[in-house]
């Protein structure tokens, strides 16, 4: 990504001496409304809803909302560092893609145009699972980018095994591991619309281009969809693993593993304990347990319990600059954008996501500089005050 993140803003004031306008909102409030009038309804539910009543979506913005930054002044901070390195990824910001499946729903381009917006600003993109592409042919479209692989722990070994080499093989670093999603939670607005793509053979593209999964049908999934589709969901649902299964994952992945779906204390310090390299502390955006805490309630405490034994990421309500500020002010190495790239996308491929996410970058830029630091690493608990 050449030059300085805030200078997108330049950028677009200088378009608009020509007439031009940025292509949609950079108003995060206003992305979601705007990306609704493009989706139809069970595409745009399924990236925007959450489970149950939404209580847990609302307490993530609510968590963001009791932390406020406190500006500092005359601190030097014309110039800014943002660049980072985690788990061994270098990266211009501490910010990640996160994991999103089936993001040809939105556009159908999905995951390759992704791959490609961030290879281009050199944001590491972390592939979910379920990809509406496959491995390979994301790891063609992300080119030199940096590349995460997040889990969804099948259930056969074997197919496991297979999916994983061929991460590895394909260039991707780190595994993120999701263990909150071993089953679907209660999701009205899904539920409304009677709409999960995967029974419809959409976000399974990695699971049907698999020579090991592909072995276990009687015809192809190009011939019997129904077929591949019964076998694969029970497959990746459905089944909660245990803390003693880890170390069938450490045996079949030599880079680094991050577990995501971390809430609680201990759970972070068995996680420290059973030898992985990082957690993120999500709650899947609210997506899974309805009621739960907010995610940024609980960084802090998990922070201070493990973050000087294992690298501690976060996601789940991230949509601006300052919600940036915070979460690594409160802990956290890096963060993890999840909703806004897709609604970025939703409205024009690789340039929407290219759009949202220059954005957030030049607004972290700016913010983090009128607060008064030089670089993300000054960032501690004192920039913050809890109202």
């Amino acid at each position: 990504m050449a030059g300085r993140p805030a200078d997108y803003q330049n950028e677009i004031y200088l378009q608009g001496l020509g007439g031009q306008v940025p292509p949609f909102t950079t108003n995060p409030n206003e992305l979601e409304e705007s990306a609704r009038g493009r989706l139809g309804p069970g595409p745009f539910w399924y990236v925007a809803g959450g489970a149950g009543a939404g209580a847990t979506m609302r307490a993530n913005r609510e968590a963001f909302d009791r932390w406020r930054i406190v500006p500092r002044m005359l601190r030097d901070a014309t110039i800014r560092h943002l660049g980072t390195t985690v788990l061994g990824t270098e990266m211009p910001a501490p910010v990640l893609l996160a994991p999103i499946g089936v993001q040809s729903i939105v556009h159908p381009d999905g995951e390759l145009a992704t791959a490609r917006a961030a290879a281009e600003l050199d944001v590491p993109m972390v592939l979910s699972t379920a990809s509406s592409y496959s491995i390979e042919e994301v790891a063609e479209a992300s080119g030199d980018g940096a590349r995460w692989f997040q889990l969804y722990w099948p259930n056969d070994d074997e197919v496991c095994m297979s999916i994983l080499d061929r991460a590895r093989k394909s260039g991707f670093r780190v595994l993120v591991v999701t263990l909150d999603t071993w089953t679907l939670a209660w999701r009205p607005h899904d539920l409304d619309q009677a709409y999960v793509p995967f029974i419809r053979g959409v976000g399974t593209a990695i699971p049907f281009s698999d020579p090991v999964f592909r072995a276990g049908l009687e015809r192809s999934p190009e011939e019997d969809l129904t077929s591949a589709v019964l076998r694969w969901v029970p497959m990746f649902t459905g089944t909660d693993k245990s803390w003693e299964r880890l170390p069938f994952l450490r045996e079949h992945w030599d880079g680094p593993i991050v577990l995501k779906g971390i809430l609680h204390v201990d759970d972070a310090r068995k996680a420290a304990d059973a030898g992985v390299d990082g957690i993120v502390v999500s709650n899947h955006g609210g997506r899974q347990v309805d009621g739960a805490v907010g995610a940024l309630d609980v960084l802090p405490e998990i922070a201070a319990a493990v973050g000087d034994r294992i690298e501690v990421l976060f996601d789940s309500g991230v949509r601006t600059g300052a919600d940036v500020i915070k979460a690594l002010a409160l802990g956290a190495r890096a963060v993890l954008l999840g909703r806004p790239y897709a609604y970025g996308l939703a409205h024009g491929g690789e340039p929407g996501v290219r759009h949202v996410v220059r954005g957030l970058l030049a607004d972290l830029d700016l913010t983090l500089g009128l607060a008064g630091f030089r670089g993300v690493a000054e960032l501690t608990p004192d920039a913050l005050r809890r109202f």
